[in-house]
């Protein structure tokens, strides 16, 4: 499984000569084997979880009474599926039992009205979807309540919340509805994948990139290839999957979790993405180094429930395969 966070979007180097030395070697941080096991909490919005955009549109183009007439109108219809339900559904799958039914939580988190939010509670239900909790508030940002939820993670098609709960610490990613719905096959297995830069690690090496091109970004990240890269906004999230990983490894739970990590690095800059995750006590099980390469055509071979990427244009093509969602951090991300 994997846990990387890694900077922006970088430029893929193409494979040069390692260079003869590298900087020592972090030791790698011991695992807290007395910690107890934390819950992951996923705050989702309607629209990540649900496809509510005939909804959006009467919003967009009247006002708020129009809409929340509509959802009204609407309220034994259940709502078709959103980008990322397939998601959602096999995180739930964790909890196994009542003795084991805190390994993961989902609660709506969303800018509808309550009388709305009826109606996306009995789409959740239709959709045997088990969510409890929510918190709708007409209009206004929600993302404020997140701390008091606990989330890890937070899903939503607003961009503006999205950089709100990633100023705030949370792993966010604005989820682009126009994706492809997941695929069905792997019933049992959750699959994410991660870009690298910006988004399980810090943005450190893009911003090198971005003042030096590609030679000096090959030349920082070959010099550095034994230090680990700093942290990224998804690293908490990444975490959080290696402890649900660890449940299904041990038959625990039949739901499985494969993760990749899918980065426009390539030899010789592949070497210090793989040492954090190891210096991390985290193992991917999937990595592919594309140098350049269009991501899209990997995804779909991957087949991820969800793509998560600090740049606009590797969101897109992935959307035209996979479900996706945008990581806005790092300096490739300008309001």
């Amino acid at each position: 499984m994997t846990r990387p966070r890694k900077p922006e979007a970088h430029p893929e180097a193409h494979p040069e000569a390692h260079p003869e030395a590298h900087p020592e070697a972090a030791t790698p941080a011991p695992a807290d084997a007395d910690a107890a096991p934390r819950k992951l909490v996923v705050a989702i919005s309607s629209r990540a979880l649900f496809d509510f955009e005939e909804e959006n549109r009467v919003f967009e183009t009247a006002d708020d009474t129009a809409y929340m007439q509509l959802q009204l109108e609407r309220l034994d219809v259940p709502a078709p599926p959103g980008v990322a339900l397939q998601l959602v559904r096999k995180l739930l799958a964790f909890n196994t039992s009542e003795r084991e039914r805190d390994r993961v939580e989902v609660v709506l988190l969303s800018r509808n009205d309550p009388v709305s939010g009826l109606r996306v509670f009995r789409s959740a239900r239709h959709h045997a979807t088990a969510i409890e909790r929510g918190v709708f508030t007409r209009g206004r940002p929600p993302y404020h309540y997140l701390r008091a939820l606990g989330a890890g993670l937070f899903l939503s098609t607003n961009v503006d919340d999205v950089r709100a709960a990633l100023a705030a610490d949370f792993p966010a990613a604005q989820v682009y509805p126009q994706s492809v719905r997941a695929g069905e096959a792997h019933p049992h297995e959750v699959r994410i994948a991660f870009d690298g830069d910006a988004v399980l690690f810090s943005d450190e090496a893009e911003r090198v990139y971005q003042r030096e091109g590609l030679p000096g970004f090959t030349r920082h990240e070959t010099r550095k290839a034994l230090l680990p890269l700093p942290p990224g906004p998804f690293k908490p999230l990444l975490e959080a999957l290696h402890r649900l990983q660890q449940a299904s490894t041990s038959g625990a739970v039949a739901m499985r979790l494969r993760t990749a990590l899918v980065t426009a690095r390539s030899a010789p800059t592949h070497e210090r993405a793989i040492r954090t995750l190891m210096a991390w006590n985290i193992a991917v099980d999937e990595a592919m180094f594309l140098g350049g390469l269009d991501k899209g055509p990997f995804l779909r071979e991957f087949q991820p429930d969800f793509f998560f990427d600090d740049q606009t244009g590797h969101v897109e093509s992935a959307a035209r395969h996979v479900p996706a969602g945008r990581v806005h951090s790092g300096v490739h991300d300008k309001p």
